[in-house]
């Protein structure tokens, strides 16, 4: 009897063998994860770093939330030499572009006091009395009571003012080149905070407790104030 040949079995496919990976191990999405935070905190630095060397150059500066007027819009503004009137003729006009309000009372949530000093040629002008009063109707968050140069910052509610905006309820320019008619380098002048040297456009100081602001136009005075010394309660 004739033996039957048996017909091979196909070939079987052999899947090759898979890498295993290690459970324990970092995945692509946890690596890729890990480089998108470093990128992250690298540019968060960046940021902080630049911010940190804006206020430096400025000289400090911080405009926290203050309004630098446009004085492009501010009505009456005086461009002429000193010394300046308390601008009262067109204070309403202007209480809109300088940020500020018509109030009936002073306000008591924000109460502060600094002190204005301004030499020409070393002579010192005066800051006149009612700067922000308007005739007894109302009175702004920034004003004068007298001519000592002690400016009264006293707000209804918290927020910041700059000097910017003392110097729009005064209704006197003031820029980083010029004040009132007085513009660098024609007739160079100085800001000083404190008694330093301010570099800063000036209009953007933010106005803190007793501070002593002094600008020096022209030939300098023979000592420029560092301090003031506020009345009692002030």
């Amino acid at each position: 009897m004739a033996k039957k040949t048996r017909t091979p079995a196909p070939p079987r496919t052999v899947q090759a063998p898979q890498r295993r990976r290690d459970p324990k191990g970092p995945s692509r999405f946890s690596e890729r994860r890990g480089a998108w935070i470093l990128g992250a905190v690298a540019v968060i630095a960046l940021i902080a770093a630049a911010a940190i060397a804006v206020v430096v150059t400025r000289g400090g500066s911080s405009n926290t939330g203050a309004v630098v007027p446009n004085q492009s819009q501010l009505a009456g503004l005086q461009t002429g030499p000193a010394p300046w009137n308390p601008g009262l003729d067109t204070l309403p006009d202007r209480l809109d572009a300088v940020g500020v309000h018509a109030l009936t009372n002073e306000g008591q949530v924000l109460h502060i006091h600094q002190h204005l000093d301004i030499f020409v040629n070393g002579k010192h002008e005066t800051v006149p009395q009612g700067v922000g009063i308007y005739d007894g109707q109302f009175l702004t968050e920034l004003h004068t009571h007298d001519p000592t140069g002690i400016i009264h910052v006293e707000s209804p509610v918290a927020k910041h003012f700059d000097l910017g905006q003392f110097f729009g309820v005064w209704g006197v320019r003031l820029n980083a080149r010029c004040i009132g008619g007085y513009c660098d380098p024609l007739t160079p002048w100085t800001v000083y905070v404190n008694g330093q040297p301010y570099t800063g456009d000036p209009g953007e100081l933010v106005l803190r407790e007793h501070q002593e602001i002094a600008f020096v136009i022209g030939t300098p005075p023979t000592k420029i104030p560092s301090s003031y010394k506020f009345p009692a309660g002030l």
